[in-house]
């Protein structure tokens, strides 16, 4: 397949996706329960993303920590 092909089946796919997508968000059901309920669980997502933020965190002030021992021996 010529290098013109290829780019070219990329592009089709890439479209074509972005064509779609829109349809999928549409074809999801209500959520489980009210956003406004404040009983309401947080998603499994939103709490990944928080803890990763904080091990993000964490890495870098142990980093930092680290390079001010190393600069002070």
């Amino acid at each position: 397949m010529s290098s013109i092909k290829k780019h070219l089946f990329l592009v089709c796919m890439a479209l074509l996706c972005c064509l779609l997508l829109p349809f999928a968000g549409i074809a999801q059901g209500e959520p489980g329960c009210d956003p406004l309920d404040p009983t309401c669980p947080i998603d499994g997502g939103l709490s990944l993303l928080i803890a990763a933020g904080i091990g993000i965190g964490a890495k870098k002030a142990y980093d930092a920590k680290k390079k001010v021992n190393q600069t002070n021996i």
